[in-house]
């Protein structure tokens, strides 16, 4: 079985190519001071096909982040998804981004990610809620934590170890390939945005 991951919901867009058993390809794509990196999404995709003597017939699975991160990528991520799955009539799986960092170090560690409002994000082995960062102090108090560069500094002293996600390179689009494997809801048409918060409104 090969499967197509992507995610243009974090600060980078990561495309994998896989089969069951190893990783085939897989790029990370830098947004640039002309486009913002999800524009890059179905050119990349495109590209990791030729180079590996692949077609879209040829795909199995795909597997997209379904959030909560950029609304634009989200969006871009779970249409470019449903449109694939739906024309090769194959499966899809959605994953959330907070699992997918909760793995970045090999754990299943306790992530949190800017949700604004003076509020974040949590992932303790499932998905807590956008909690306000009052709250979420007590969370990561001696924890092993995961979160974003907005965040950092608020947690570093609460958390016994902190890492930024941003900080690296982290192979997230293989971790949310090897994460899709596991994943029993593959029907396309389940796949939906994951917005744990309304998406913002225009004019308000």
């Amino acid at each position: 079985m090969i499967i197509l991951a992507f995610d243009t919901c974090l600060d980078k867009t990561y495309i994998t190519l896989r089969n069951e058993n190893k990783v085939i390809k897989s790029r990370i794509i830098v947004s640039t001071s002309e486009n913002y990196h999800s524009a890059f999404l179905i050119s990349t995709i495109k590209k990791i096909l030729k180079e590996t003597n692949l077609t879209p017939n040829d795909i199995d699975m795909i597997a997209t982040d379904i959030g909560p991160g950029s609304f634009t990528g989200i969006r871009a991520c779970t249409t470019v998804a449903r449109v694939l799955a739906q024309q090769l009539n194959i499966k899809a799986v959605g994953v959330s981004s907070l699992e997918i960092l909760s793995k970045i170090l090999g754990g299943n560690d306790l992530v949190t990610l800017d949700a604004r409002k003076n509020k974040a994000y949590v992932f303790d082995g499932k998905i807590l809620g956008a909690i306000e960062l009052e709250k979420v102090d007590g969370i990561v108090k001696g924890r092993k934590l995961i979160t974003d560069n907005s965040l950092f500094e608020r947690f570093s002293t609460l958390a016994e170890s902190t890492v930024s996600y941003q900080e690296s390179e982290y192979p997230i689009g293989e971790i949310l390939a090897q994460i899709a494997l596991s994943k029993t809801e593959t029907d396309w048409r389940k796949l939906k945005p994951l917005y744990i918060q309304p998406p913002p409104v225009f004019g308000k």
